[in-house]
């Protein structure tokens, strides 16, 4: 009789080893590629940890990534499945004959910040002083500061203000050992100044008003190849929802962002409070198709703008934006 049970024991944990595997296998995987210590990862762990991608079919495979360019090699390689970037780089993408497409991930962009002891009160104070700027002479914010200051002030930014390009950890180091009176960083390092008491000059919306551009921008997104994504629309279209999923738990939650402590990396209670609200303003309110059409319609206005400032280098063989750059339900439009 002991044999019996026994007999039936293991047939018992063999048969749920077998289902599970069969669940475990029926999950379409998705293969993204992220920068080790970005704020993307932030997201994904969200969707992970709550069960939000295995409750929409999808295992999610994180492939590590050292540099930004790395993430953009990676997907042409078929390294990943999905990274993210800007519409800009799918915009040139598609001009060139490539297929990626953008769905909205955030609005979050950095703006300006400066010491408060720097006699800077507003944008004009910037005349001829230094201004640390991230990313590179290409990068979108700084050509859209540049275009921003054409129309305030009368001159182009690269010209009004002293520039010097520098990685966005140094430029921080710098601001706050008083070498470098104001810095137009990534968003994530604007929150770790501001929360270290740097004053916010101005922000990415404040700068996109000047340039008559009221509505909010969605300017990072997930990025995936469109013939990907129509060969497994149960994987994108899974991946997409568990996406939204968890940013509706980190916008109502405080208690989700515990957990994220060790990936935030904060140095204290008020920077990761400043990081916490930094995210939560950049998740996109936008919704529905109406929504997908008005992203893509502002987007388009500022494409114009940046083709304007940064030319071929920057935006490629077409002057407008790409047809089909974003994704909408079911496909690029």
């Amino acid at each position: 009789m002991r044999g019996f049970w026994s007999k039936l024991a293991c047939a018992l944990m063999l048969g749920g080893a077998m289902v599970a595997g069969a669940v475990a296998a029926e999950r379409q995987v998705v293969r993204v590629g992220i920068l080790q210590f970005g704020t993307v990862s932030w997201e994904l762990d969200v969707m992970q940890r709550e069960g939000f991608a295995e409750r929409e079919g999808v295992e999610i495979r994180i492939v590590p990534l050292a540099l930004k360019d790395a993430a953009n090699v990676a997907i042409q390689g078929g390294e990943v499945d999905v990274i993210a970037n800007d519409w800009i780089w799918v915009s040139r993408m598609r001009s060139e004959g490539r297929d990626y497409v953008f769905s909205p991930y955030s609005q979050a962009v950095g703006g300006v910040s400066v010491r408060p002891d720097a006699g800077i009160a507003s944008f004009a104070d910037l005349k001829g002083k230094r201004l640390g700027i991230a990313g590179g002479a290409l990068d979108k914010s700084w050509l859209l500061l540049r275009a921003y200051a054409r129309r305030t002030v009368g001159e182009d930014a690269a010209t009004f203000v002293r520039p010097q390009f520098a990685a966005p950890p140094l430029l921080n180091e710098l601001v706050m050992r008083g070498e470098l009176p104001a810095a137009m960083n990534f968003w994530h390092f604007s929150a770790r100044l501001s929360a270290a008491g740097m004053a916010e000059l101005i922000t990415m919306p404040q700068i996109l008003a000047g340039l008559g551009i009221e509505d909010a921008l969605p300017l990072v997104g997930w990025v995936f190849s469109e013939r990907w994504a129509r060969a497994n629309p149960g994987a994108i279209e899974g991946f997409l929802r568990a996406s939204a999923a968890a940013k509706d738990l980190m916008l109502a939650s405080d208690a989700a962002w515990e957990a994220l402590r060790p990936l935030m990396r904060a140095e204290n209670e008020d920077t990761f409070i400043a990081l916490r609200e930094g995210f939560r303003a950049g998740i996109p309110r936008a919704d529905g198709e109406d929504g997908e059409r008005e992203a893509e319609r502002v987007a388009a206005r500022v494409f114009a703008i940046l083709a304007a400032e940064g030319g071929p280098a920057l935006v490629g063989r077409s002057d407008a934006l790409a047809p089909g750059t974003f994704w909408r339900r079911g496909g690029a439009q």
